[in-house]
C-alpha cells in the first residue's frame, strides 16, 4: 500500500494542478501549470520538498497541451510514481443538484457533469478535459477515475439561504438555487481549524474567505456550510480576478437593451473580462497589481473595492453564525500572501472583535498555518488551501469501498 499513489487534478480556471499523493497523505510531487493562455505560461513543480523546478512554454498553450505535458512529464521523469497510480482524483465545481457526493466516474457521471457545465462554464468544461485526458493517457485506470465536487460541501446550506427571490418553480421545475463553489477547499480548512482551535469539527464556528482569481466567502456553522457567496454559478459573490461578482440584474438588460451589446459579449465581459481586470483596465493577477498600489490610482481603486466588498461579506456572515464565531481564516493564493489585503480587511472589520498583529501578519507570507492576531482578538488564521490532499484522501476512499463490493 506504500508504494500506492493517487494522481490528482485540478483543473482551474487559469491553471492545471498536479499532485501524487499517497494513502498516508504524504506527497510526493506537486506542481502547476500556471499563467494559462498567455504568454508567460509555465509549469512549475517540486520533488519531496526539494527545489522547484521550472519549465517555461515558448508561447500560449491550450489546456489539452498543458495535460499532455504533465502526463509526459511523470510517464518519463517520475516513472517509479507513474508506474504506481492506482486512480486519479479529479476536482469538478458542479455537480448541480443531482450529486452530492465524491462519485466513481462513469458515462451517466459525465454526462452529468457536463450538463452541470452552464452553471460553471468556467470550470467544469476544463474538469471534464482533465477527466477524459486521464483516461487517454492512463487507459488501464479507466474505472479507476473519481470525481470529488465543489458542490457537495455546500449542500447543507438551508433553503433560506439557497433559495432566490423569483417565482418559486423555477427552484421545483429548474433547480436554479445557490450552489457555492470551493467546498473541497472549505472542508480542508475546516477540518485544520478544528485542530488549531482544539475543538471537535462539529462544535466549530469560522468565517473562511478563500481568495485567488475566483473568490469566495463561507459562514460555518458546527462544520458545516451555512452559507456562501457564489450561487448558481461561480460569478456571484466577491469581485474576483476577472469575474465581476455581485451585480444589479438590470445593468444586464441596460447593456443588451440600452448599448446594443449581444447577450455572448455580455457573458464574456462579466466572466472575463470584469472583477480586478476591468476595474483597474491593467491585469486580473493580484501579485502585479499589488505591486502597482501605491502609484497607480486605478489600481488602488480596485484592491479598495475588493476589500470593501469582502468585508461587508464579513460581516454580514454574523448572522447565520448567531454571532458566535471561533475564528476567520484567510485562505487561498491572495488570502495566503497578500498581507496587504489581509490588513485592509481587518482594519475595515476591527469593530466585531479582531485586532490585527502587524508582525505576525507581514511574517505570514513565509510562513502559513498560523495566526495574526493580537491577544485579545477573535483567532484570525490563515491556512494554506490543499484541495489536492483532500481529493487523494476521498479519492482512496471510494476506491477501497470499490474493493470490499
Amino acid at each position: 500500500m506504500e508504494k500506492k499513489v493517487i494522481l490528482v487534478l485540478n483543473c482551474g480556471s487559469s491553471t492545471i494542478k498536479f499532485s501524487i499523493i499517497n494513502f498516508k497523505k504524504k506527497i510526493f510531487l506537486k506542481g502547476v501549470i500556471d499563467y494559462l493562455k498567455t504568454s508567460k505560461v509555465c509549469a512549475m513543480w517540486t520533488h519531496l520538498n526539494f527545489s522547484k523546478e521550472i519549465f517555461y512554454f515558448k508561447k500560449k498553450i491550450t489546456y489539452k497541451i498543458g495535460l499532455k505535458f504533465i502526463f509526459n512529464l511523470l510517464k518519463n521523469q517520475f516513472k517509479k510514481y507513474y508506474n504506481n497510480i492506482i486512480g486519479v482524483g479529479h476536482r469538478v465545481v458542479h455537480g448541480g443538484e443531482e450529486i452530492k457526493k465524491t462519485s466513481l466516474i462513469t458515462k451517466e457521471i459525465l454526462i452529468k457533469i457536463k450538463k452541470s457545465s452552464i452553471y460553471a462554464p468556467l470550470h467544469n468544461p476544463n474538469n471534464l478535459l482533465g477527466i477524459k485526458n486521464s483516461l487517454k493517457y492512463l487507459p488501464h485506470l479507466s474505472d479507476k477515475n473519481v470525481a470529488i465536487f465543489d458542490t457537495t460541501f455546500h449542500s447543507t446550506i438551508p433553503k433560506i439561504a439557497f433559495l432566490y427571490a423569483i417565482p418559486y418553480f423555477f427552484y421545483k421545475k429548474h433547480k436554479i438555487r445557490r450552489y457555492g463553489a470551493h467546498g473541497i477547499n472549505y472542508l480542508y480548512i475546516t477540518q485544520k481549524s478544528a485542530v488549531l482551535l482544539n475543538k471537535n469539527i462539529y462544535s466549530t464556528n469560522l468565517i473562511i474567505c478563500h481568495l485567488g482569481n475566483g473568490a469566495s466567502i463561507t459562514a460555518i456553522v458546527k462544520g458545516k456550510s451555512a452559507d456562501t457567496s457564489m450561487g448558481l454559478t461561480p460569478l456571484e459573490g466577491l469581485v474576483m480576478g476577472t469575474r465581476c461578482g455581485d451585480l444589479d440584474p438590470s445593468i444586464i438588460f441596460y447593456l443588451y437593451e440600452i448599448l446594443k451589446i449581444p447577450i455572448k459579449k455580455i457573458k464574456k465581459i462579466l466572466m472575463k473580462k470584469s472583477g480586478l481586470l476591468g476595474l483597474s483596465e491593467i491585469n486580473s493577477d493580484f501579485r502585479i497589481l499589488e505591486k502597482q498600489y501605491k502609484d497607480n490610482i486605478q489600481t488602488k481603486i480596485s484592491i479598495k473595492i475588493f476589500c470593501y466588498r469582502l468585508s461587508k461579506y464579513i460581516a454580514s456572515y454574523f448572522v447565520p453564525l448567531n454571532g458566535k464565531i471561533d475564528a476567520l481564516i484567510f485562505t487561498g493564493g491572495i488570502g495566503e500572501n497578500s498581507g496587504l489585503i489581509r490588513k485592509k480587511i481587518i482594519k475595515k472589520i476591527q469593530f466585531l472583535g479582531f485586532k490585527l498583529d502587524k508582525i505576525k501578519n507581514i511574517n505570514n507570507n513565509f510562513q502559513k498555518n498560523s495566526s495574526i492576531h493580537q491577544e485579545k482578538s477573535i483567532p484570525i488564521f490563515v491556512i494554506a488551501a490543499d484541495e489536492e490532499k483532500m481529493i487523494a484522501s476521498e479519492t482512496f476512499k471510494i476506491l477501497k469501498n470499490c474493493e470490499q463490493k
